[in-house]
């Protein structure tokens, strides 16, 4: 009986890891292919391999309906089979306008125009395979939602909690948010499996195409923020209840829904993201409270912090060879530390102080347009100064920690591929941000009238 059902549950695991299932959607979506030749007919290997490993082709969807169920592989050969011949019709239609002039299918596909991923790979400069847009309402959705899990929103997302909100919130959501990016990007080192194949799957976004994939960061970080800012604010503040858990439901589902449209993950790893945060959220949203106490308080928690963050970095890049991942989780990490170093500096001069247990729950100021003039001009001063403080940190943090550990600097990108160059240089120049964002932002408001 166990053996039967343990049987099942990984034929539903192999069923779910299958990447017809994304390509049907994209379609579904409106996100159509250019693929070139067909991979049957090309007479050579369908398996390129990338950084870490990652393959292009179509091995990995064949792979996994061949060891499932014989129904599940038949599913899959039967959509291959599918997608392939619309993949081929182009083609004939391509030579037919070559030689005819264009058909009426092309003049429908020009009217429509091909589109690229929005942000070349940081690492190979891989700038992706140009795609149709036939929905441009769900293409625009789903790039919001894949945007919530993205550098630029959580430099605008945070200091917005920050500054406008709750400075107590924002400093224990960074703190999740922190540790289950580290956690979710070890674990993709850890069980080393590709993104999924293309063709069939077309791939809308490839920034983190050379990364692993198994589980989803993206449905881990938008899964936990979403629900443990509900978590916090639901009890903190007055509002109903309803319409905090459906914001942090819509948000979740939109930012997972995104990375299937976005070629990124399979359903599997989508709803293993979305799990795993949710099994993490629960161990550490007891723990909060204690944490940020610590940090503010505790007359060790200075080299404690640093220590912890430094040395879970260093632990990451270990677990494998290069990719943007690891960048990713020490940048994390470096905001992280650099947020609780100066929540606890402004904790010890009695700057911003949290208020009483006492004055909770708080009630929801009344939103004049004075009150929403000086929270945009918060938003738009601070950021501005946050993305200078990055910018003229990035100029000079690759040249000194280059010089620091001997790496010859005339090529960037290769120099950022050693682990400790690049681990320095994500804290210099997170770790400022965010020590910019909590302590030295808010003296700056409080100089222009504007706190």
């Amino acid at each position: 009986m166990a053996s039967n059902a343990l049987h099942r549950f990984v034929c539903l695991c192999r069923y779910l890891q299958d990447p017809c299932h994304v390509a049907r959607f994209q379609q579904l979506c409106g996100v159509r292919g250019t693929f070139s030749k067909k991979p049957a007919e090309a007479g050579e290997s369908d398996e390129e391999p990338g950084v870490n490993g990652a393959c292009v082709g179509q091995c990995q969807g064949d792979r996994a309906a061949s060891v499932g169920d014989p129904a599940h592989g038949l599913t899959g050969q039967r959509l291959r089979k599918s997608l392939n011949a619309a993949g081929n019709v182009e083609q004939d239609e391509g030579s037919a306008a070559f030689l005819n002039g264009p058909s009426e299918r092309d003049t429908e596909r020009d009217s429509k125009g091909t589109v690229k991923p929005l942000r070349r790979n940081s690492l190979t400069g891989d700038v992706g395979q140009e795609f149709i847009i036939e929905n441009k309402f769900l293409f625009y959705l789903f790039t919001i939602g894949t945007e919530l899990g993205n550098e630029m929103f959580f430099i605008v997302f945070f200091p917005f909690l920050m500054w406008n909100v709750d400075p107590y919130v924002s400093r224990q959501l960074i703190v999740v948010w922190a540790w289950v990016l580290f956690l979710g990007q070890s674990t993709k080192d850890l069980v080393r499996w590709t993104r999924p194949a293309s063709p069939p799957v077309v791939k809308v976004e490839v920034f983190y195409n050379t990364e692993y994939s198994m589980p989803s960061t993206h449905a881990m970080s938008g899964t936990a923020l979403p629900f443990c800012l509900f978590l916090l604010t639901c009890s903190r503040w007055q509002y109903p209840f309803m319409f905090g858990l459906s914001i942090a439901l819509f948000w979740s589902v939109l930012v997972c829904i995104s990375r299937i449209y976005m070629g990124m993950h399979s359903v599997l790893e989508v709803i293993t993201g979305f799990l795993y945060s949710v099994l993490i959220l629960a161990v550490l949203q007891p723990m909060l409270h204690d944490i940020d106490t610590f940090y503010l308080s505790h007359s060790y928690a200075p080299l404690i912090v640093l220590l912890l963050h430094v040395g879970f970095s260093l632990v990451a890049f270990s677990l494998d060879s290069w990719s943007t991942s690891r960048g990713d989780t020490a940048q994390a990490l470096a905001t992280a530390a650099g947020a609780a170093l100066a929540s606890r500096l402004n904790h010890q001069l009695g700057l911003h102080p949290d208020p009483p247990e006492e004055a909770l729950p708080l009630t929801l100021p009344l939103i004049d347009g004075a009150l929403l003039t000086r929270s945009i001009m918060r938003l738009l001063v601070g950021v501005a100064v946050l993305l200078a403080v990055r910018a003229a940190m990035k100029v000079v943090a690759i040249p000194l920690a280059c010089k620091i550990f001997g790496v010859p600097s005339d090529d960037v990108r290769k120099a950022r591929q050693h682990a400790h160059l690049e681990l320095a240089y994500r804290f210099m120049v997170y770790g400022t941000v965010a020590y910019c964002c909590v302590f030295l932002v808010p003296l700056l408001f409080g100089f222009l009238g504007l706190s």
